[in-house]
């Protein structure tokens, strides 16, 4: 049995989960969603084996890989992907290139009397395949781009919309100076495999024009495909009105209220100490921005909020704190930069109204 399988659209459209037998620091650099990393080889052996393979080829590399892998670390691992076939019936194979590494894992399974296909061309392929998908974007999709000043609830809207994709939730980045997350921010290998995995669905739902937040070449450590630049920064920009006192609720229940949670819930031994210096560094790398007199005052308006908290549990305090960020440092940033893309702008309103447009022009 040697069945391998090419259809990586439907892998997309269904699904599918995977098991990929590559070397845990090959899976780190990137991977696809629903890929499980059940390595035939860990690390350390696979640099042993590719030491054995560049000075005395592939036979005696071979050889080599079976001497290491074998008895109950053979077991174990094939255990493993039966454990997952189990979960996973539909599962499919793949290594880097399609090659030794998942051909062998096919034939440990079928040993035990499983059967399963594996990718043809393997990770490379695949990887091959989503790339294409992203560089053909422009003449997919048409793309509108959901803009609005910090706390506007573009974030919330958008995962309203069926025709919207999240690219800030792609990268695990909230998008701006507080925008960090406790949990590591994707590769870019995996930003642009998700990022073609949502397109390939929008499209097979027969969906044409595409929402996106307002961002620009970065979101955090990762970066926009190049196919994805000039369409977006040409695109029609709408416009989130929301009123002031509603950004100050919306940016404390993410900035404060549920970032607590957040840090309590990763079982940090001081989760609100550990919270408190992520702002207060987060401010620091404002500080410039601001000039000293306003990052004095933003850090005075953090402490008494700190004290009041402290004091009541009260998250009122954050208020002031929250309001003076929006006014004096994101605000004017964010109207300067609207400002040059003026001519975009194609529609302004409130969330009810930016979704009926939407509507209308989709």
């Amino acid at each position: 049995m040697n069945e391998l399988f090419d259809d990586f659209k439907s892998i997309v459209v269904n699904n599918t989960p995977l098991i990929d037998v590559r070397a845990p620091v090959e899976f780190k650099k990137g991977s696809f969603l629903h890929a499980a990393n059940l390595p035939i080889m860990n690390d350390e052996e696979r640099h042993d084996i590719g030491i054995c393979y560049k000075n005395n080829g592939n036979a005696k590399a071979l050889e080599l890989g079976h001497q290491l892998v074998r008895g109950d670390i053979k077991e174990k691992r094939v255990q493993a992907w039966l454990d997952f076939m189990d979960s996973n019936p539909d599962a499919l194979l793949y290594c880097f290139r399609g090659g030794q590494r998942s051909k062998i894992a096919q034939s440990w399974m079928q040993e035990k009397g499983r059967k399963i296909v594996r990718l043809k061309g393997g990770y490379k392929a695949f990887r091959g395949y989503l790339l294409n998908e992203l560089e053909h974007f422009n003449q997919q999709f048409k793309p509108i781009i959901l803009g609005g000043r910090t706390g506007s609830g573009k974030t919330i809207e958008l995962k309203k919309m069926q025709n919207a994709i999240d690219l800030e939730g792609l990268a695990n980045h909230r998008g701006s100076s507080f925008g960090q997350k406790i949990t590591p921010q994707t590769s870019q290998i995996n930003f642009e495999n998700n990022l073609a995995y949502r397109l390939i669905q929008k499209r097979e739902e027969g969906l044409k024009t595409l929402v996106f937040e307002d961002e620009g070449k970065h979101i955090g450590t990762v970066f926009m495909p190049d196919s994805f630049i000039p369409v977006m920064s040409k695109a029609p920009l709408v416009i989130l009105e929301t009123p002031i006192d509603k950004r100050i609720e919306i940016t404390l229940d993410e900035y404060v209220v549920k970032a607590q949670e957040v840090y309590e819930s990763a079982g940090f031994t001081d989760a609100f100490k550990v919270w408190q210096e992520s702002i207060e560094n987060a401010m620091y790398r404002i500080k410039k921005r601001l000039g000293n007199q306003k990052y004095s005052e933003v850090c005075m308006l953090f402490k008494n909020a700190l004290e009041e908290q402290k004091r009541n549990s009260s998250f009122d305090g954050y208020k002031e704190w929250v309001a003076y960020l929006l006014q004096n440092y994101y605000d004017p940033m964010y109207d300067y930069q609207i400002q040059k893309r003026s001519k975009q702008v194609v529609f302004k309103g409130s969330a009810e109204e930016i979704k009926e447009y939407i509507e209308r022009v989709i």
